[in-house]
């Protein structure tokens, strides 16, 4: 016989801190965007990098995305859960103390991304780039957000978890175990690592918390934040519980899988990229049952839909979530994939999950917050209707734009001659015909921008004519219930946060596990006929600097298994990448973007001079060419001292250098150094001290891609265009 007990409280919730997370929501969404309109620009036109050293399109990008990410969507995800979680659970948060640490230091992390990445001090690894000690700032932060969350739940009134606190519990625990494995790497400096994984391990792991992060933290958490929001602003029950159990754990278990999808046609070994394929394409059915679920929780209530803004953006968010996550499997088929990867496809379907998605949930979320939190109405529903149908232009607009772009990209890389020649040979001739596009993007970006400006103005008048109250101070009077009759199934577990969160984690576990800890033993993929040998010193601190400036965002070094691909960038016009082409690489350089060509196995195609000359001026090798200068590397020097500490590091990570190597590192570069030089001058570059700068180092980095491995089936390549 059920025993059920209503009982009532007063609770004083803590939504000081609410604000806080709302309020800088809205200033780093400024930044992010502002920032990703820059690089928009600097794309369409190579004037627009200013010619400045920490302005490039190699330093911006990184920051855009980790303004994006982490610093828009991260405050917006902490606001809504520590608003959601506290009424869900009945009580206050665990801490005053531990969400002050948690605000201010996540801001601090932030500051200092800002701060480092446009200066060239970076990880190089895509949603990763942080260095070490930003690392275990971000580890020890998420540890406070971590015991201020769980211990919340530790004292919530209401016994059963509510579906937004399941995706929440998986978020948290999530994005540690993707963190810390991603971020295992050896300092050489206050501000210089080196990952332990090199090559297809570093790649592997690489793509597994990259795409996990997409899905970590920018899609379980806003579920959650759907599931108590939408429900919240239509006044209506989550359509089914069945489903919202089906689509958690569905996803949960799935979506770990997925991240070898990057990889496809690589280096990688076919079973993972297969397994990666096939639970991509399992994703299709979870991620739908979640659109479902938002989506038929405002049938009913489409009344709504006309009079108030706050559900227009829960409806453009949710469906946009169905389009990007429609959109996400059908990519991670090889035959599209083989069309569509190193394109702005990607560019254009990854925007349409951040603006549409995560962009307009956010919207619509502190549309519905702040005339709360400051109890007051919202300024203009006027205002915000507009700036929905604002942002929804830019957003349509920025996706059409680079889809096309992305599809003439693919098409045109691919189109051979019945004699089985490129059609298009001269790659920069593939980015001339897309610039137009890249001018729509830009148009689509002020659009969305406009709305941002609309929203803040809103947002601003809000809370400025927001009446002054006690009501913070006030406690809320709340209801739950006891009940102590048995109870079986998930509605069993929903009452035990441990178990519950326990399961959460032996779910991600799985995949993991059986993905990367194949890829440990990477030597067994190792073809035992084909030697591979470690970049030189003068080399090792080329490629630093070209990490330092973010090449990487533009150039893949990662020939695929595709005919065009092998003709326009294999080695000798016959081979693809093979794994031994990179087993030294800390971090790996396989790329995700080709706005300029593949360097992989770039070495001995060009002259020093011409490397010089590029770099100095790139229009001068390439009229057309949109990649900026660097003419900071001429005068700039190299550090050669610290050459022993990194190739000290990196012996110790399992690189074969000898001894003497390492102990002459700095004075070993140097004579390649001046070897370089010396080339120089016959073709009259001839400036005093150029042996020690920054420009040298890297053309020795260029010279060497590719011509690392010998043996079987790893012949020198030439000269190939």
């Amino acid at each position: 016989m059920n025993n059920v007990r209503v009982r009532t409280d007063k609770v004083l919730y803590d939504n000081d801190i609410v604000k806080k997370f709302v309020v800088a929501t809205m200033v780093w969404g400024g930044v992010a965007f502002l920032v990703g309109l820059i690089a928009a620009l600097q794309l369409a036109y190579f004037k627009f990098n200013l010619g400045l050293e920490w302005t490039t399109f190699g330093r911006l990008r990184p920051l855009h995305t980790n303004a994006a990410i982490f610093a828009f969507a991260g405050n917006a995800i902490f606001a809504g859960i520590y608003y959601s979680t506290q009424r869900l659970c009945k009580t206050r948060l665990f801490s005053d103390l531990l969400s002050k640490i948690h605000f201010w230091g996540w801001q601090l992390i932030i500051v200092s991304a800002a701060l480092t990445l446009p200066f060239g001090l970076t990880a190089g690894k895509e949603y990763a780039e942080l260095e070490w000690p930003i690392d275990i700032a971000i580890t020890l932060i998420w540890v406070v957000f971590a015991v201020n969350f769980f211990g919340t739940l530790s004292k919530r009134k209401e016994k059963h978890m509510y579906v937004s606190i399941w995706f929440y519990i998986a978020t948290i625990v999530t994005v540690a175990v993707l963190h810390i494995v991603n971020s295992i790497e050896i300092p050489v400096s206050m501000f210089k690592s080196y990952p332990i994984w090199a090559g297809v391990q570093d790649a592997l792991i690489q793509w597994w918390y990259g795409h996990n992060a997409v899905a970590f933290f920018l899609t379980t958490p806003f579920l959650g934040l759907m599931y108590y929001f939408v429900p919240k602003a239509v006044k209506r029950p989550v359509y089914s519980y069945r489903l919202s159990i089906v689509h958690f754990w569905a996803l949960v278990f799935i979506y770990i899988w997925a991240g070898p999808h990057h990889l496809l046609y690589t280096a990688l070994p076919d079973w993972a990229q297969t397994v990666g394929m096939v639970f991509s394409v399992m994703l299709w059915a979870p991620s739908w049952g979640g659109m479902i679920n938002g989506l038929l929780t405002i049938r009913g209530a489409w009344n709504l839909l006309r009079q108030e803004p706050i559900v227009k953006f829960f409806v453009a968010g949710i469906t946009f979530y169905g389009m990007s996550t429609f959109e996400g499997p059908l990519l991670s088929i090889k035959s599209v994939s083989a069309l569509g990867h190193y394109t702005d496809w990607i560019i254009g379907h990854v925007h349409s999950g951040a603006l549409g998605w995560n962009g307009f949930m956010t919207f619509g979320m502190i549309y519905y917050l702040v005339p709360k939190l400051w109890n007051t109405n919202l300024y203009s529903k006027s205002l915000a209707t507009k700036h929905f149908w604002v942002g929804l232009m830019g957003i349509v607009f920025y996706y059409l734009s680079m889809v096309a772009a992305g599809i003439t990209q693919g098409m045109m890389w691919r189109a051979l001659t019945p004699e089985g020649k490129l059609v298009y040979p001269d790659f920069v001739e593939t980015v001339m015909k897309i610039v137009p596009l890249y001018w729509v993007r830009v148009g689509a970006g002020l659009l969305f921008i406009a709305g941002f400006v609309m929203m803040c103005y809103n947002i601003y008048k809000t809370i400025a004519l927001a009446k002054k109250s006690e009501a913070d101070n006030q406690a809320t009077v709340v209801e739950w219930t006891e009940e102590s009759h048995e109870e079986v199934g998930h509605r069993k577990l929903e009452g035990l946060a441990t178990v519950f969160t326990v399961l959460s984690v032996a779910a991600i576990l799985v995949g993991s596990v059986i993905e990367i800890y194949p890829s440990l033993n990477v030597h067994k993929y190792v073809n035992p006929a084909i030697t591979t040998s470690p970049y030189t010193p003068l080399q090792l601190a080329g490629r630093d600097i070209y990490i330092a400036e973010g090449c990487y965002v533009c150039h893949s070094q990662q020939v695929r298994q595709l005919t065009d691909d092998v003709i326009r960038f294999g080695k000798n016009g016959t081979e693809a990448s093979k794994i031994e082409d990179s087993i030294y690489d800390r971090p790996f350089q396989w790329g995700s973007k080709r706005t300029g060509p593949d360097l992989a196995f770039l070495g001995n195609r060009y002259p020093n001079s011409w490397h010089f000359n590029h770099m100095i001026d790139p229009r001068s090798m390439s009229p057309q060419s949109i990649m900026p200068s660097y003419g900071w590397l001429g005068p700039k020097n190299t550090d050669y001292l610290i050459l022993r500490k990194k190739l000290s590091v990196l012996k110790n990570l399992g690189v074969p250098y000898d001894d003497q190597t390492v102990s002459e590192a700095d004075l070993i570069a140097q004579k390649e150094a001046a070897v370089i030089v010396e080339d120089l001058k016959k073709a009259n570059i001839d400036i005093p001290g150029l042996e020690k700068k920054q420009i040298i180092a890297l053309i020795a980095y260029l010279q060497g891609l590719g011509l690392n491995t010998h043996g079987a089936a790893a012949s020198n390549g030439g000269p190939n265009e």
